[in-house]
């Protein structure tokens, strides 16, 4: 037989608005947090991925004795296996190169790429925008 009155099971409604209270709290708490950690992680791929790609500019640069004319000329020789994507930008066809006709330690012969840089205007935890990283 079921009991009516004042020993009910459940939670009253003050109950329920101070659990939910605690709990946005909590949320507003960590999702600063939680947004500062994925940016630094995105900044810190993005310093691999210009490290990788400068290296194999470099290599391809020193190896050919020639820049290389695109990021695909890297992939084509065997220098890298696939354009990485910029972590910024979420594509892999967003980096910006800079062209240069004028290596010190190369002989060479016509323009090609020199550096490499995220594609995004967003400003990093450095106050830089990535496109200059």
């Amino acid at each position: 037989m079921r009991r009516t009155g004042k020993h009910e099971a459940g939670f009253t409604l003050m109950e329920l608005i101070i659990v939910m209270t605690i709990i946005s709290i909590l949320a507003a708490l960590a999702v600063p947090r939680f947004t500062a950690a994925i940016k630094s992680a995105r900044e810190a791929v993005l310093r691999e991925d210009l490290r990788v790609l400068r290296t194999a500019i470099d290599s391809y640069t020193m190896d050919k004795q020639k820049a290389p004319q695109s990021l695909d000329d890297l992939i084509q020789d065997g220098y890298l296996r696939s354009i990485p994507e910029d972590p910024m930008t979420k594509t892999t066809d967003s980096w910006m190169t800079d062209t240069s006709d004028a290596y010190s330690s190369v002989d060479q012969t016509e323009p090609g790429i020199s550096d490499v840089h995220s594609g995004s205007q967003e400003v990093g935890s450095d106050n830089r925008p990535y496109s200059e990283w």
